[in-house]
């Protein structure tokens, strides 16, 4: 029984019963929604917000806030590639994803330095450094779309973990480029869960003070996760062009604010100290089932919109009442000791 009731109090539960509901209207109504070309097409669609989000939800739960991301990817995904077709290069995949990687270090750093070490407001700096990757991106660099991959990546693109096929013979294709987003889950979960990094970057985003106190290095946590959150941005971008066998400058822009969404409707605090990477991925499923889910019954896109905005408040409203609750069932316990 408290198992039961320890379960109902989790936001996670709730968006799980949402998905379940969601899927079988879906179901019932166009009876495609559990084949499985639609959960490849799911999945595929998945990957790229997923890999944002990870990064993300560590910032946030650590208590700053990212919004560059997009642009860091973009401005990532178009140095390497237009400085890998200037040396006709024809290497194995692992170059394009570490030079990225590199890029979205530096650039993660950039915002690491003043938010941790110039403890600038996080939202401020990442919009600020936002419009400077634009500015590099589309002013200095001037990019255009690029069609032609180096071929390591366009064949990383089009490889795949395997195809479904319906009964009409149309094809639904895993993208290698999944195993990527396993990878990433699986480092973020040891780091949260197992190490004392971990628990630093929950402790930030409780109380910095207090975490200062109980001897986490704050400001060193807190470089570390706009770091982390800049290589993942920074491969994402790799992974997206591969996947879209293209570069386009400006596609990736704009998608910060469902990512984000996405992670507070999965019930991460906005002001950090609470939250788990279940209820981050559970959110990002729910956003991407449902705006893929309507385009294929044939739904408006405004009203895409209104049932994205709709679920993001749903979900943003129970996860308050979740820390409500948890910060009732506290002060009794406090007013107890203090007794």
């Amino acid at each position: 029984m408290n198992k039961i009731k320890k379960l109902t109090h989790q936001t996670e539960f709730y968006i799980f019963l949402v998905i379940i509901v969601l899927a079988l209207i879906i179901q019932a109504r166009s009876d495609q929604f559990f084949t499985g070309n639609n959960l490849v097409d799911l999945a595929n669609a998945l990957i790229v917000p997923a890999l944002f989000s990870i990064g993300t939800f560590m910032i946030i739960v650590s208590g700053g806030i990212d919004v560059s991301f997009p642009a860091l990817a973009a401005l990532a995904s178009y140095i390497v590639t237009v400085v890998l077709n200037g040396m006709n290069y024809t290497g194995p995949i692992i170059v394009p994803f570490i030079f990225a990687g590199a890029i979205g270090l530096a650039c993660g750093a950039f915002n690491g330095l003043f938010i941790a070490k110039m403890r600038l407001p996080a939202l401020i700096a990442t919009l600020g450094t936002q419009s400077v990757f634009r500015g590099i991106l589309q002013g200095a660099l001037n990019a255009q779309q690029i069609n032609t991959l180096p071929p390591s990546m366009k064949e990383f693109g089009q490889s795949s973990l395997f195809v479904s096929q319906n009964a009409d013979g149309v094809t639904s294709m895993m993208p290698t480029a999944f195993l990527a987003l396993v990878v990433v889950v699986v480092i973020a979960f040891i780091i949260l869960r197992y190490t004392m990094l971990g628990r630093g970057i929950y402790a930030i985003g409780g109380d910095e003070s207090s975490a200062n106190r109980a001897g986490f290095k704050v400001v060193k946590t807190k470089f570390f996760v706009y770091c982390f959150a800049g290589v993942i941005a920074g491969i994402t971008g790799i992974i997206r062009a591969c996947m879209m066998n293209m570069v386009h400058p400006t596609n990736m822009f704009g998608m910060e604010m469902t990512v984000i969404a996405a992670i507070v409707l999965g019930g991460t605090s906005i002001t950090g100290g609470t939250g788990t990477l279940t209820g981050t991925i559970l959110g990002i499923f729910l956003l991407t089932m449902v705006q893929n889910s309507l385009i294929m019954l044939g739904v408006p896109a405004y009203w895409q919109d209104f049932m994205t905005g709709l679920l993001i408040i749903i979900g943003t409203a129970v996860s308050s009442v979740q820390i409500l609750r948890s910060q009732k069932q506290r002060k009794p316990s406090l007013s107890k000791a203090g007794s």
